[in-house]
Protein backbone atom coordinates (compact mmCIF):
# COMPACT_ATOMS: atom_id res chain seq x y z
CA UNK A 1 0.00 0.00 0.00
CA UNK A 2 1.04 3.25 -1.28
CA UNK A 3 1.56 6.02 2.31
CA UNK A 4 0.36 9.07 2.01
CA UNK A 5 3.35 10.89 1.69
CA UNK A 6 4.42 8.93 -1.73
CA UNK A 7 0.65 9.65 -2.55
CA UNK A 8 0.99 13.55 -1.83
CA UNK A 9 4.46 13.06 -3.93
CA UNK A 10 3.10 11.61 -6.95
CA UNK A 11 0.02 14.28 -6.66
CA UNK A 12 2.53 17.39 -6.38
CA UNK A 13 4.61 16.14 -9.20
CA UNK A 14 1.39 15.14 -11.82
CA UNK A 15 0.40 18.82 -10.89
CA UNK A 16 4.00 20.24 -11.80
CA UNK A 17 3.49 18.31 -15.18
CA UNK A 18 0.80 18.97 -16.01
CA UNK A 19 0.46 22.67 -15.33
CA UNK A 20 3.51 23.24 -17.51
CA UNK A 21 1.32 23.41 -20.52
CA UNK A 22 -0.63 26.86 -18.79
CA UNK A 23 2.04 29.11 -20.55
CA UNK A 24 3.95 27.15 -22.69
CA UNK A 25 3.39 29.06 -25.63
CA UNK A 26 4.28 32.23 -24.03
CA UNK A 27 7.54 31.04 -23.38
CA UNK A 28 8.03 30.61 -27.24
CA UNK A 29 5.54 33.82 -28.08
CA UNK A 30 8.47 35.43 -30.86
CA UNK A 31 8.86 32.36 -32.32
CA UNK A 32 4.94 31.43 -32.93
CA UNK A 33 4.64 35.39 -34.40
CA UNK A 34 7.84 34.82 -36.75
CA UNK A 35 6.79 31.16 -37.60
CA UNK A 36 3.31 31.65 -38.69
CA UNK A 37 3.27 35.30 -39.84
CA UNK A 38 1.39 36.76 -36.80
CA UNK A 39 0.88 40.37 -36.00
CA UNK A 40 2.53 41.75 -32.50
CA UNK A 41 -1.15 42.15 -31.21
CA UNK A 42 -1.57 38.45 -31.71
CA UNK A 43 0.74 37.42 -28.44
CA UNK A 44 -2.29 39.56 -26.56
CA UNK A 45 -4.69 37.42 -28.03
CA UNK A 46 -3.15 34.39 -27.53
CA UNK A 47 -2.32 34.94 -24.07
CA UNK A 48 -6.13 35.61 -23.30
CA UNK A 49 -7.06 32.27 -25.15
CA UNK A 50 -5.93 29.87 -22.48
CA UNK A 51 -7.41 32.25 -19.65
CA UNK A 52 -10.54 31.67 -21.20
CA UNK A 53 -10.54 28.19 -22.26
CA UNK A 54 -9.80 27.74 -18.56
CA UNK A 55 -12.57 29.80 -17.24
CA UNK A 56 -15.30 27.97 -19.51
CA UNK A 57 -13.75 24.49 -18.79
CA UNK A 58 -14.39 25.43 -15.01
CA UNK A 59 -17.80 26.06 -15.71
CA UNK A 60 -18.41 23.50 -17.45
CA UNK A 61 -16.98 21.18 -15.09
CA UNK A 62 -18.54 22.65 -12.37
CA UNK A 63 -22.13 22.66 -13.93
CA UNK A 64 -21.82 18.81 -14.59
CA UNK A 65 -19.73 18.26 -11.05
CA UNK A 66 -17.62 16.10 -13.37
CA UNK A 67 -15.12 15.32 -10.67
CA UNK A 68 -17.89 14.55 -7.95
CA UNK A 69 -19.54 12.08 -10.04
CA UNK A 70 -16.32 10.44 -11.71
CA UNK A 71 -13.01 9.46 -10.31
CA UNK A 72 -11.16 12.40 -9.83
CA UNK A 73 -7.81 10.32 -11.10
CA UNK A 74 -9.36 9.35 -14.27
CA UNK A 75 -10.60 12.87 -15.03
CA UNK A 76 -7.34 14.04 -14.76
CA UNK A 77 -5.44 11.61 -16.88
CA UNK A 78 -7.86 12.17 -19.57
CA UNK A 79 -7.46 16.16 -19.07
CA UNK A 80 -3.65 15.37 -19.16
CA UNK A 81 -3.65 13.80 -22.41
CA UNK A 82 -6.43 15.90 -24.37
CA UNK A 83 -4.15 18.91 -23.28
CA UNK A 84 -1.20 18.24 -23.95
CA UNK A 85 -2.43 16.75 -27.52
CA UNK A 86 -3.78 20.54 -27.97
CA UNK A 87 -0.71 21.24 -26.70
CA UNK A 88 1.85 19.53 -29.02
CA UNK A 89 -0.52 20.14 -32.31
CA UNK A 90 0.80 24.25 -31.66
CA UNK A 91 3.64 23.30 -33.76
CA UNK A 92 1.67 22.21 -37.11
CA UNK A 93 3.21 24.18 -39.38
CA UNK A 94 -0.15 24.58 -41.25
CA UNK A 95 -1.39 26.64 -38.32
CA UNK A 96 -3.02 30.48 -38.54
CA UNK A 97 -4.00 32.89 -36.07
CA UNK A 98 -7.51 31.22 -35.87
CA UNK A 99 -6.34 27.89 -35.42
CA UNK A 100 -3.50 28.40 -32.55
CA UNK A 101 -6.01 30.26 -30.89
CA UNK A 102 -8.07 27.35 -31.46
CA UNK A 103 -5.85 25.00 -29.45
CA UNK A 104 -4.69 27.55 -26.94
CA UNK A 105 -8.35 28.01 -25.78
CA UNK A 106 -8.97 23.95 -25.86
CA UNK A 107 -5.84 23.65 -23.65
CA UNK A 108 -6.88 26.27 -21.30
CA UNK A 109 -10.63 24.23 -21.18
CA UNK A 110 -8.99 20.63 -20.30
CA UNK A 111 -6.56 22.20 -17.82
CA UNK A 112 -10.07 22.96 -15.64
CA UNK A 113 -9.69 18.85 -15.34
CA UNK A 114 -5.85 19.02 -14.36
CA UNK A 115 -5.65 21.88 -11.26
CA UNK A 116 -8.59 21.47 -9.35
CA UNK A 117 -8.87 18.64 -9.99
CA UNK A 118 -5.80 17.81 -8.41
CA UNK A 119 -6.75 19.89 -5.83
CA UNK A 120 -9.93 17.66 -5.12
CA UNK A 121 -8.05 14.59 -5.00
CA UNK A 122 -5.81 16.16 -2.33
CA UNK A 123 -8.79 17.09 -0.38
CA UNK A 124 -10.11 13.21 -0.26
CA UNK A 125 -6.74 12.39 1.12
CA UNK A 126 -5.62 14.84 4.02
CA UNK A 127 -8.83 16.16 5.43
CA UNK A 128 -6.50 16.81 8.14
CA UNK A 129 -3.13 19.18 7.42
CA UNK A 130 -4.93 19.95 4.09
CA UNK A 131 -3.70 24.11 4.10
CA UNK A 132 -0.02 22.00 3.85
CA UNK A 133 -0.72 19.68 1.31
CA UNK A 134 -2.13 22.32 -0.81
CA UNK A 135 0.56 24.58 0.08
CA UNK A 136 2.57 21.57 -1.60
CA UNK A 137 0.28 21.85 -4.49
CA UNK A 138 -0.19 25.54 -5.63
CA UNK A 139 3.82 25.75 -5.12
CA UNK A 140 3.79 23.39 -8.23
CA UNK A 141 1.73 25.43 -10.20
CA UNK A 142 4.07 28.17 -9.92
CA UNK A 143 6.78 26.19 -10.69
CA UNK A 144 4.74 24.34 -13.57
CA UNK A 145 4.07 27.54 -15.43
CA UNK A 146 7.40 29.30 -15.11
CA UNK A 147 8.73 25.86 -15.99
CA UNK A 148 8.67 26.71 -20.11
CA UNK A 149 10.26 29.55 -19.34
CA UNK A 150 13.55 27.24 -18.35
CA UNK A 151 13.21 24.74 -21.19
CA UNK A 152 13.48 27.86 -23.79
CA UNK A 153 16.20 28.94 -22.04
CA UNK A 154 18.04 25.42 -22.18
CA UNK A 155 17.02 24.92 -25.62
CA UNK A 156 18.36 25.98 -28.77
CA UNK A 157 16.72 29.08 -30.31
CA UNK A 158 16.00 27.85 -33.10
CA UNK A 159 14.97 24.51 -31.87
CA UNK A 160 11.43 25.98 -30.20
CA UNK A 161 9.23 22.95 -31.07
CA UNK A 162 10.68 20.98 -28.52
CA UNK A 163 9.63 23.32 -25.92
CA UNK A 164 6.42 22.21 -26.49
CA UNK A 165 6.64 18.85 -27.62
CA UNK A 166 9.01 18.77 -24.00
CA UNK A 167 6.19 20.09 -21.72
CA UNK A 168 2.96 17.75 -23.64
CA UNK A 169 5.21 14.66 -23.06
CA UNK A 170 6.10 15.49 -19.52
CA UNK A 171 1.98 16.21 -18.99
CA UNK A 172 1.12 13.32 -20.30
CA UNK A 173 3.45 11.70 -17.75
CA UNK A 174 1.65 13.70 -15.16
CA UNK A 175 -1.56 11.66 -15.89
CA UNK A 176 -0.29 8.20 -16.16
CA UNK A 177 1.45 8.92 -12.51
CA UNK A 178 -1.92 10.26 -11.30
CA UNK A 179 -4.11 7.65 -12.72
CA UNK A 180 -1.54 4.69 -12.05
CA UNK A 181 -0.29 5.90 -8.01
CA UNK A 182 -3.58 7.66 -6.66
CA UNK A 183 -6.66 6.01 -6.27
CA UNK A 184 -9.98 7.33 -5.14
CA UNK A 185 -9.07 8.56 -1.47
CA UNK A 186 -10.72 7.51 1.70
CA UNK A 187 -12.82 10.90 2.04
CA UNK A 188 -14.32 11.13 -1.26
CA UNK A 189 -17.79 10.94 -1.17
CA UNK A 190 -19.26 10.68 -4.96
CA UNK A 191 -22.02 12.76 -5.70
CA UNK A 192 -24.95 10.21 -6.75
CA UNK A 193 -25.89 12.03 -9.98
CA UNK A 194 -25.69 15.79 -12.24
CA UNK A 195 -26.37 18.03 -9.86
CA UNK A 196 -27.55 21.12 -11.89
CA UNK A 197 -27.78 23.95 -8.70
CA UNK A 198 -24.36 22.94 -7.30
CA UNK A 199 -23.23 26.29 -8.59
CA UNK A 200 -25.48 28.11 -6.41
CA UNK A 201 -25.82 25.88 -3.48
CA UNK A 202 -22.31 26.03 -2.46
CA UNK A 203 -23.07 29.79 -2.10
CA UNK A 204 -25.59 29.35 0.98
CA UNK A 205 -22.69 28.54 3.21
CA UNK A 206 -21.87 31.54 4.88
CA UNK A 207 -17.94 30.85 5.92
CA UNK A 208 -17.91 29.09 2.19
CA UNK A 209 -18.72 32.13 0.96
CA UNK A 210 -16.01 34.60 2.86
CA UNK A 211 -13.74 31.88 1.98
CA UNK A 212 -14.39 32.15 -1.43
CA UNK A 213 -14.43 35.96 -1.39
CA UNK A 214 -11.15 35.80 0.11
CA UNK A 215 -9.69 33.71 -3.07
CA UNK A 216 -11.71 36.62 -5.17
CA UNK A 217 -9.76 39.49 -4.00
CA UNK A 218 -6.23 37.28 -4.19
CA UNK A 219 -6.61 36.50 -7.80
CA UNK A 220 -7.66 40.46 -8.44
CA UNK A 221 -4.36 41.00 -7.30
CA UNK A 222 -2.26 37.89 -8.47
CA UNK A 223 -2.09 36.81 -11.91
CA UNK A 224 -1.89 40.74 -13.04
CA UNK A 225 0.62 41.34 -10.51
CA UNK A 226 2.96 38.27 -12.61
CA UNK A 227 2.27 39.91 -15.96
CA UNK A 228 3.50 43.33 -14.78
CA UNK A 229 6.60 42.37 -13.27
CA UNK A 230 8.49 43.08 -16.32
CA UNK A 231 7.09 45.81 -16.64
CA UNK A 232 8.04 46.99 -13.26
CA UNK A 233 11.57 45.90 -13.97
CA UNK A 234 11.78 47.73 -17.34
CA UNK A 235 10.04 50.94 -15.84
CA UNK A 236 12.68 50.95 -12.76
CA UNK A 237 15.84 49.89 -15.37
CA UNK A 238 14.53 53.00 -17.37
CA UNK A 239 14.38 55.78 -14.14
CA UNK A 240 17.93 54.32 -13.43
CA UNK A 241 19.88 54.09 -15.86
CA UNK A 242 22.38 52.55 -14.04
CA UNK A 243 20.92 49.58 -13.36
CA UNK A 244 21.29 46.66 -15.82
CA UNK A 245 18.57 44.09 -15.01
CA UNK A 246 18.23 40.63 -16.50
CA UNK A 247 14.07 40.81 -16.41
CA UNK A 248 13.46 37.73 -18.65
CA UNK A 249 16.20 35.72 -15.01
CA UNK A 250 14.78 38.27 -12.61
CA UNK A 251 10.88 37.68 -13.36
CA UNK A 252 11.31 34.33 -13.47
CA UNK A 253 13.11 34.65 -10.09
CA UNK A 254 10.55 36.70 -8.49
CA UNK A 255 7.20 34.38 -9.95
CA UNK A 256 9.09 31.19 -9.03
CA UNK A 257 9.97 31.91 -5.40
CA UNK A 258 6.32 31.87 -4.59
CA UNK A 259 6.62 28.68 -4.60
CA UNK A 260 8.60 28.94 -1.52
CA UNK A 261 6.42 31.30 -0.37
CA UNK A 262 3.10 28.65 -0.48
CA UNK A 263 5.15 26.02 1.26
CA UNK A 264 5.98 28.18 4.32
CA UNK A 265 2.18 29.74 4.48
CA UNK A 266 1.87 25.98 4.87
CA UNK A 267 3.77 25.10 7.57
CA UNK A 268 2.93 28.32 9.02
CA UNK A 269 -0.93 27.63 8.91
CA UNK A 270 -0.43 24.54 10.91
CA UNK A 271 0.28 26.63 13.86
CA UNK A 272 -1.33 29.69 13.46
CA UNK A 273 -4.28 28.41 11.77
CA UNK A 274 -5.52 28.57 8.13
CA UNK A 275 -7.84 31.21 7.48
CA UNK A 276 -5.24 33.49 10.20
CA UNK A 277 -2.59 32.63 7.65
CA UNK A 278 -4.51 33.33 4.88
CA UNK A 279 -5.77 36.60 6.25
CA UNK A 280 -1.92 38.08 7.09
CA UNK A 281 -0.62 37.08 3.76
CA UNK A 282 -3.40 39.30 2.40
CA UNK A 283 -2.43 41.70 4.43
CA UNK A 284 0.86 41.83 3.10
CA UNK A 285 0.51 41.51 -0.01
CA UNK A 286 -2.23 44.34 0.24
CA UNK A 287 0.20 46.65 1.99
CA UNK A 288 2.62 45.98 -1.45
CA UNK A 289 0.39 47.12 -3.70
CA UNK A 290 0.04 50.72 -1.72
CA UNK A 291 3.77 51.00 -1.12
CA UNK A 292 4.97 49.67 -4.29
CA UNK A 293 4.90 53.47 -6.16
CA UNK A 294 7.22 54.87 -3.55
CA UNK A 295 9.45 51.90 -4.20
CA UNK A 296 10.42 53.19 -7.46
CA UNK A 297 11.82 56.28 -6.16
CA UNK A 298 14.24 54.53 -4.10
CA UNK A 299 17.98 54.63 -5.51
CA UNK A 300 18.75 51.20 -5.00
CA UNK A 301 18.58 48.36 -7.05
CA UNK A 302 18.81 45.58 -4.25
CA UNK A 303 15.81 47.04 -1.88
CA UNK A 304 13.86 47.14 -4.95
CA UNK A 305 14.48 43.76 -6.17
CA UNK A 306 14.28 42.82 -2.47
CA UNK A 307 10.82 44.02 -2.35
CA UNK A 308 9.28 42.50 -5.40
CA UNK A 309 11.26 39.15 -4.17
CA UNK A 310 9.25 39.59 -0.84
CA UNK A 311 5.93 40.42 -2.69
CA UNK A 312 6.26 37.64 -4.78
CA UNK A 313 6.09 35.24 -2.00
CA UNK A 314 3.37 36.98 0.29
CA UNK A 315 0.92 37.57 -3.12
CA UNK A 316 0.72 33.45 -3.87
CA UNK A 317 1.02 32.13 -0.28
CA UNK A 318 -2.76 32.34 0.64
CA UNK A 319 -4.00 31.04 -2.27
CA UNK A 320 -3.70 26.79 -0.83
CA UNK A 321 -4.64 28.65 2.08
CA UNK A 322 -8.26 29.86 0.41
CA UNK A 323 -8.40 26.66 -1.38
CA UNK A 324 -8.41 24.53 1.87
CA UNK A 325 -10.78 26.86 3.52
CA UNK A 326 -13.06 26.43 0.09
CA UNK A 327 -12.98 23.09 0.62
CA UNK A 328 -13.34 22.19 4.26
CA UNK A 329 -16.56 24.28 4.17
CA UNK A 330 -17.88 22.88 1.16
CA UNK A 331 -20.26 19.78 1.10
CA UNK A 332 -18.32 16.96 1.08
CA UNK A 333 -20.38 15.20 -2.64
CA UNK A 334 -19.66 18.44 -3.88
CA UNK A 335 -16.22 19.75 -2.71
CA UNK A 336 -14.54 18.92 -6.24
CA UNK A 337 -17.23 21.17 -7.92
CA UNK A 338 -16.92 24.10 -5.52
CA UNK A 339 -13.22 24.28 -6.14
CA UNK A 340 -13.85 24.41 -9.30
CA UNK A 341 -16.84 27.03 -9.45
CA UNK A 342 -14.75 29.17 -7.33
CA UNK A 343 -11.82 28.48 -9.23
CA UNK A 344 -13.89 29.61 -12.72
CA UNK A 345 -14.63 33.02 -11.02
CA UNK A 346 -11.65 33.51 -9.96
CA UNK A 347 -9.86 33.19 -12.75
CA UNK A 348 -12.59 35.77 -14.92
CA UNK A 349 -11.22 38.24 -12.01
CA UNK A 350 -7.83 37.91 -13.57
CA UNK A 351 -8.99 39.02 -16.98
CA UNK A 352 -10.69 42.17 -15.57
CA UNK A 353 -7.82 43.68 -13.81
CA UNK A 354 -4.83 42.42 -16.49
CA UNK A 355 -6.95 44.69 -18.80
CA UNK A 356 -7.80 47.44 -16.46
CA UNK A 357 -4.32 47.90 -15.39
CA UNK A 358 -3.15 47.60 -19.16
CA UNK A 359 -5.93 50.18 -19.72
CA UNK A 360 -4.37 52.60 -17.00
CA UNK A 361 -0.82 52.47 -18.11
CA UNK A 362 -1.75 53.30 -21.72
CA UNK A 363 -3.10 56.51 -20.00
CA UNK A 364 -0.51 57.43 -17.91
CA UNK A 365 3.03 56.72 -16.48
CA UNK A 366 2.26 57.07 -13.12
CA UNK A 367 3.51 54.28 -11.41
CA UNK A 368 0.67 55.22 -8.65
CA UNK A 369 -1.52 52.66 -10.75
CA UNK A 370 -0.41 49.58 -9.11
CA UNK A 371 -2.34 50.96 -6.07
CA UNK A 372 -5.31 49.79 -7.59
CA UNK A 373 -3.95 45.94 -6.88
CA UNK A 374 -4.98 47.03 -3.41
CA UNK A 375 -8.54 46.96 -3.88
CA UNK A 376 -8.50 42.72 -4.07
CA UNK A 377 -6.64 42.23 -1.20
CA UNK A 378 -9.05 45.14 1.04
CA UNK A 379 -12.67 43.72 -0.41
CA UNK A 380 -10.91 39.95 0.61
CA UNK A 381 -10.04 41.32 4.18
CA UNK A 382 -13.29 42.88 4.72
CA UNK A 383 -15.11 39.18 3.95
CA UNK A 384 -12.82 37.52 6.12
CA UNK A 385 -13.39 39.70 9.57
CA UNK A 386 -16.63 39.75 8.44
CA UNK A 387 -16.91 35.73 8.92
CA UNK A 388 -14.68 35.53 12.04
CA UNK A 389 -17.40 37.81 13.84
Amino acid sequence: MVSKKTILLIIVISQFCCTSLWFASNAIMSDLVTTFNLNENAIGHLTSAIQFGFIIGTLVFAILTISDRFSPSKVFFISALIGAFFNAITVWESNNLTSLLLFRFLTGFFLAGIYPVGMKIAADYFEKGLGKSLSFLVGALVLGTAFPHLLKGIIDASMWELVLLSTSAIAALGGILMLTFVPNGPHRVSAKGLNLSAFSKVFKNRDFRAAAFGYFGHMWELYTFWAFVPVMLKTYDYLNPQTEFNIALLSFTIIGIGGLGCAIGGYISQRLGTKRTAFIALLLSGICCLVSPLLFTVNSEIIFIGFLVFWGIVVIADSPLFSTLVAQNASPELKGTALTIVNCIGFSITIVSILLLTWMSELTDSNYIYMILAVGPLLGLMALARSAK
